[in-house]
């Protein structure tokens, strides 16, 4: 399968995460979010309205999937979002649902202290 690497705004052009998972965090964990914005999922769990469907699209996603997307409360973002990452499992998934490449995750290596370097004259 083709893959390609993430850029740093990747996520800015893709968006697929949103309209692929349930969103859904417990109720009371500390980051105020607008109300209309959530909806109680379970006694101790709250979804993102949206999310919680058979084709899911949250609420605060704003834009074209695949083309370019943004989040309309990103700073209050809830944890389950704050979990997905570019190149990780969960993002690759939700891409391949969106018949989208999957990015892969390169592993940079610290570059070697080069303190033992002699010079030779």
């Amino acid at each position: 399968m083709l893959s390609q690497l993430p850029t740093q705004d990747a996520c800015l052009s893709c968006g697929a995460c949103c309209t692929y998972f349930r969103v859904s965090f417990y109720w009371a964990e500390g980051i105020e979010m607008l109300e209309d914005y959530v909806e109680p999922l379970t006694p101790v769990y709250s979804c993102m309205k949206g999310t919680n469907q058979k084709n899911p699209r949250c609420i605060a996603l704003q834009g074209t999937v695949g083309e370019q997307v943004s989040c309309g409360m990103y700073e209050k973002r809830s944890s389950s979002c704050k979990e997905v990452q570019i190149a990780d499992a969960q993002c690759n998934k939700a891409r391949i649902a969106h018949n989208m490449l999957p990015f892969i995750q390169i592993d940079t290596e610290e570059p070697e202290n080069d303190d033992n370097f002699e010079r030779v004259s």
